[in-house]
């Protein structure tokens, strides 16, 4: 129960790092034309908060199922330090680059790795990888939002 834990918190901190790192410029989010549909910039924090434990739950869950990851797939691995790196460079691009563009990009690599990352934990947990269902879901309606954002600034 101990590593479940640790992997589970180690996982959420990990992915909470980019907030932490490069703050949100509510100034600069507030200035960019959005579409009328754009959430309200409260709800984003509520939303990546419960994304980001469903996503610890998932790793946690397939580090005890692969004895620590020594039984998991080079892909799975792979895929899912891709998902991190994007998944993190989000705040980054859009925020300190200002780069709609390279935003939008982004958001799109993370909702195709996100579902990769489904279908190579299914062998691992079938709950697992429902538990990243909402991660996908969320992560194709940023890449909309982030491509609307982008041609609307352009």
């Amino acid at each position: 129960m101990l590593a479940f834990i640790s992997v589970f918190l180690i996982t959420y901190v990990l992915f909470s790092l980019s907030g932490i790192l490069f703050p949100t410029d509510l100034a600069y989010y507030a200035d960019l034309k959005k579409p009328d549909w754009n959430p309200p910039k409260q709800l984003f924090g509520i939303v990546w908060g419960i994304i980001y434990a469903l996503i610890s739950l998932s790793v946690a869950i397939v580090y005890l199922d692969t004895s620590g990851f020594k039984e998991a797939s080079i892909f799975y691995l792979v895929i899912l330090l891709i998902n991190y790196v994007a998944n993190q460079a989000f705040v980054f691009i859009e925020f300190k680059l200002k780069n709609p563009s390279l935003a939008f990009l982004d958001t799109a690599i993370v909702a195709v790795t996100t579902a990769l990352l489904i279908y190579f934990t299914v062998p691992y947990s079938t709950l697992a990888a429902w538990l990243l269902v909402p991660y996908l879901l969320w992560s194709c309606f940023a890449t909309v939002l982030a491509h609307t954002i982008f041609k609307l600034n352009e």
